[in-house]
């Protein structure tokens, strides 16, 4: 039997695929790539946005056409959030963000009876981490692990909680041992990810920094990443132990959404601008060279151009290594998709394009700051000229000529010029 798997969304979305490709693996089946001859094509949804229910939609049918007789399953965020709504979509399994560990079981149910298989769990308050198995990472330098679930947030935007539930850890025993088995496979860098990860802890009487410094103890392992934070759920006394921790990559991914109070008031987000601003002072005294991305919205509903000129404002005072910009998408079933002073998808689109430009001014002044720092990078991608991509600790990208080195090498040496998509990297002889 071949199984085939199509996902959609975050970096948690992948990390998941992988585990639910290595328990059909279990079960006797071969992965296949999604654009193969498969008997089972699972997807694994995102619904953030309504474009994204519609892109699991199409990949079923797409499906269908291709593989006649194929068994569809329909799992992730979308069947958890609007089990009425995916229904629709005709998989013939359908199972939410829990139980994923008995997909196998479930195919296997359909196939025996003929009738359409719905496994949804409700996510309360007692929902437990759901352990599932590490996946294989092919074709990756750095490994992604899934150590947290859920948020206890209700920002105006987000259907996240809905499709998640409650924020939840993962158990540190089981978290070090995968990073025990992703060394021995040869993996120097890893990145913790999770829905809310600035939450790892708060239900296990731990803390984000106290698991970064268990994982540098980890033989193999050389560099720990972490995906994106919270600036509210960053306590100095953990901003000092993960400047204490020199495995720790100098990167954070610190979640803005608007730089106007105003604004960010509408979205019911829990902090202000000053409250972040605070928040990068303490990391950069902490650690002088570390480089700050983000995320940001334009256009939510009611933002005036005033508004607007204070993110962009905010995007050059911070000094960002880089901008994601997304123009805001009203998502069904949030309270900000009823909200009065909805604008104009073309205006969306000005002010996207407006923000990422600025932002993309700010990245080039901001990396030209570090030319000529020491840095150590992870070697990636190889080029047609005989360099590699890679990444440096900040997260700086960086092109190098490394002979007789492969991917996954992590090197030292001195950061040069930035052409707008890579900086020149010298290693040290």
């Amino acid at each position: 039997m071949r199984v085939a798997f199509y996902t959609l969304g975050c970096k948690v979305n992948q990390n998941e695929t992988g585990a639910m490709e290595e328990l059909f693996r279990r079960a006797g089946y071969l992965v296949v790539p999604p654009n193969e001859a498969a008997d089972v094509f699972v997807v694994n949804s995102c619904t953030v946005t309504a474009g994204g229910d519609s892109k699991s939609r199409r990949a079923l049918n797409r499906a269908r056409s291709l593989n006649p007789g194929v068994v569809t399953v329909l799992t992730g965020c979308f069947p958890q959030a609007f089990p009425e709504g995916a229904a629709k979509a005709g998989a013939d399994v359908l199972c939410g963000t829990a139980r994923r560990a008995r997909l196998p079981e479930l195919v296997q149910q359909f196939l025996d009876t003929g009738l359409p298989v719905v496994e949804i769990a409700p996510l309360g308050r007692d929902a437990a981490f759901e352990a599932l198995p590490a996946g294989q990472q092919e074709g990756r330098t750095r490994a992604f692990v899934k150590v947290q679930d859920g948020c206890n947030r209700r920002c105006a935007y987000c259907i996240i909680p809905t499709a998640r539930g409650p924020a939840r850890s993962r158990d540190e025993a089981g978290i070090l041992a995968e990073l025990s088995q992703l060394a021995a496979a040869g993996y120097a860098e890893v990145v913790f990810t999770g829905i809310n990860l600035s939450s790892y802890g708060r239900d296990t009487g731990t803390n984000l920094a106290e698991l970064a410094q268990r994982a540098a103890g980890v033989g193999g392992i050389e560099r720990v990443r972490l995906s994106s934070l919270e600036p509210d759920l960053l306590p100095d006394a953990q901003i000092k132990q993960m400047a204490q921790n020199e495995k720790l990559c100098p990167h954070f991914h610190l979640s803005l959404q608007s730089g106007s109070d105003a604004v960010l008031r509408r979205m019911r987000r829990p902090y202000t601008t000053a409250l972040y601003r605070d928040t990068v002072a303490k990391l950069r005294a902490a650690m002088p060279s570390c480089g700050l991305t983000t995320d940001l919205i334009v256009g939510f509903p009611g933002e005036t151009a005033a508004e607007f000129d204070e993110s962009l404002a905010f995007i050059r005072e911070m000094a960002f290594l880089k901008v994601h910009v997304f123009p805001f998408s009203a998502r069904p079933g949030t309270p900000a998709a009823g909200m009065d002073g909805q604008l104009s998808k073309a205006e969306k689109a000005a002010r996207a394009t407006e923000a990422q430009r600025v932002a993309d001014e700010v990245r080039a002044e901001w990396i030209a700051t570090q030319a000529g720092s020491r840095q150590r990078v992870l070697l990636e991608t190889p080029l047609p000229d005989g360099r590699f991509t890679g990444y440096t600790g900040s997260y700086i990208p960086v092109a190098v000529h490394a002979p007789g080195r492969v991917a996954g090498d992590i090197l030292a040496g001195v950061l040069g010029s930035f052409d707008g998509e890579r900086a020149d990297f010298t290693i040290s002889q």
